[in-house]
């Protein structure tokens, strides 16, 4: 970080005004604190930055892009980055010659299409509310809603932007909670909206890794990350069902270990596409970037 990657953090707040003006004061406090070791920005939005023009392009006029940076961005690039290295790592293949989806599910979910160690689509966009169904957001929607609400229930635009980042998702569906552990446990008791909530949220999400085995031409594995990635057997397995076209198939014991003992296979050796479980670590992804740019 010198005085430049400062001034392009701060000319950028207006494309993340959570995130960037909250660094900066990170970063000003740790430079003053530790004047004499070197500082490291790591971007969750970087290992998307290899996306190809008509993945990040939105099919508005085209100077919103050029004059004002709307486009789509991505995120928890460093997790998706994290799992696939890992996953080829894990089944012996190299990282160059590898095709993988990776599905970080937690509160915030996303999904990215790993082509040979590089990301070529994603699931969020210009906003961490693209793409697919989450704890409390919404995921894809028709635009066109926010004329709806607005004339019909006097929304205001902010009204808008908070119900879909905040009262959405599984909680907005399910009536009852964000976490998929409470729908679990719905659901059991007979709940038809929990149910709702967690079918869409699996059928999004399966749906969207069809897609992108379409875009990558081949398809190595699916991996699972993040909390519910790691720890739901229930939507990993529904998921796995779904995908069954694109020759997935479950393990039964494989999924009910989490992975732990098959290299995080939860799919059989024979399976012409495997499925698998991966931890993410994220700390340590940020950790090996900044170590190779100290010490390169």
């Amino acid at each position: 970080i010198n005085h430049d990657v400062l001034v392009g953090i701060e000319n950028n707040a207006r494309l993340a005004p959570l995130h960037n003006p909250a660094n900066l004061i990170g970063i000003e406090a740790a430079s003053e604190a530790f004047p004499d070791v070197p500082h490291i920005a790591v971007f969750d939005t970087a290992f998307h930055q290899t996306m190809p023009a008509h993945a990040y392009t939105y099919s508005i006029p085209y100077e919103l892009y050029g004059k004002q940076g709307v486009r789509r961005y991505g995120f928890h690039g460093t997790s998706h980055q994290y799992v696939s290295e890992q996953a080829a790592r894990q089944l012996g293949l190299t990282l160059d010659n590898s095709a993988f989806i990776t599905a970080h599910l937690g509160n915030g979910c996303s999904s990215c299409a790993v082509l040979n160690g590089k990301s070529i689509d994603t699931s969020m966009g210009m906003t961490p509310l693209e793409g697919l169904v989450m704890g409390t957001r919404c995921g894809d929607i028709d635009p066109s809603l926010h004329e709806f609400l607005a004339s019909n229930l006097d929304y205001s635009s902010a009204d808008i932007t908070a119900m879909l980042n905040k009262e959405s998702g599984l909680l907005g569906v399910s009536g009852i909670s964000n976490d998929m552990r409470e729908l679990r446990a719905a659901i059991n008791q007979g709940d038809e909206r929990a149910k709702l909530a967690v079918d869409l949220f699996c059928y999004r999400l399966a749906k969207n890794i069809g897609a992108y085995a379409v875009a990558m031409g081949r398809l190595d594995a699916v991996v699972f990350t993040g909390g519910i990635g790691e720890n739901d057997r229930d939507v990993r397995a529904q998921v796995v069902r779904q995908l069954a076209i694109l020759g997935i198939t479950l393990d039964e014991a494989r999924n009910q270990g989490n992975g732990k003992q098959s290299k995080g296979l939860i799919s059989p050796d024979s399976s012409a596409v495997h499925a698998m479980v991966v931890k993410t670590n994220e700390e340590l992804m940020i950790a090996q970037d900044a170590a190779r740019l100290v010490l390169a």
